[in-house]
């Protein structure tokens, strides 16, 4: 059996997961599907789950990647290196007579394991990205758009480095890929989807803001930024990291930051709640 917990932000996934994980008779063990959580320093920007708040249950896919990411410049953690890195852990867990327990609300992390997909091997064309670089948000997410939808539904369309990769692939395959995706078969799925009304997931989003707010998130982009990791690296990995990343440089107020931010992540649990479902298994 795995368990998969998936739903928009702020809705309590984190917490369901260790849940299930202690009321399981064998023991169960977390597998985060975060993009941004992958990455070491970056905590309270995206509500990386303490040690406190595990309980005791391990937690996978965690703080695993550089977010300085000294590789290259453009590029990140993808969901290519997600799918293997996840499989690998995940038939580890059940080895070792566990229970798998997939939770985040990336959903074309969850997406990749869910089902039997072949991702194109495309390698970066650094000509085309310097082109695309010089475009702004606003154009790139109508170029995406109106070349893949699908795939402009799915990625953080605030992010550009995001944006600029689903573009270069579209542009290097000539043309929208065609993936041929099945339901795997070698894992008996258990989901569940967690959500929240709207009015109450708003304001779950602005208490969590301020309160992160409060508990040094601000600090904690100061530090990444002292430890190496570019304003506009910042501003790629968007949501938190971008809006204070632009209070830091005096681009915006304190009070914009906070404002504009929870305006973005109100739109953005909008976006996942749609990918979710349309695309969770019926």
């Amino acid at each position: 059996m795995v368990f998969v917990v998936c739903g928009p932000t702020a809705t309590g996934k984190s917490n369901r997961a260790v849940e299930i994980a202690l009321g399981l008779k064998h023991g169960g063990e977390v597998v985060s599907a975060d993009s941004r959580q992958v990455y070491r320093g970056m905590d309270l920007g995206s509500g990386k789950i303490t040690q406190k708040e595990m309980r005791g249950v391990p937690h996978h896919l965690l703080d695993i990647a550089d977010p300085r990411n000294t590789n290259t410049s453009t590029e990140m953690y993808n969901v290519s290196q997600y799918k293997k890195d996840a499989e690998r852990v995940i038939e580890d867990i059940i080895t070792r007579g566990k229970t798998p327990i997939i939770c985040g609300g990336t959903g074309y992390y969850i997406d990749a394991l869910l089902y039997n997909t072949n991702f194109p091997e495309v390698r970066p064309n650094e000509t085309l990205r310097k082109v695309l670089a010089k475009k702004t948000l606003n154009e790139l997410q109508v170029i995406l758009q109106g070349k893949d939808f699908e795939r402009f539904e799915s990625v953080d369309i605030q992010n550009k480095v995001r944006l600029i990769r689903a573009i270069e692939i579209i542009e290097s395959l000539g043309k929208v890929p065609t993936v041929k995706r099945t339901l795997r078969k070698d894992w008996t799925i258990q989901i569940e989807y967690i959500d929240k009304d709207d009015d109450v997931l708003k304001n779950r989003i602005a208490k969590r803001v301020h309160a992160r707010i409060e508990e040094g998130m601000i600090e904690e982009v100061e530090r990444l930024h002292a430890e190496g990791v570019s304003y506009e690296r910042l501003e790629q990995f968007g949501l938190e990291y971008k809006y204070i990343a632009l209070y830091l440089q005096e681009k915006i107020s304190r009070n914009e930051m906070t404002e504009q931010l929870i305006i973005a992540i109100n739109q953005y649990a909008k976006r996942q709640r749609t990918w979710f479902k349309k695309h969770l298994p019926k």
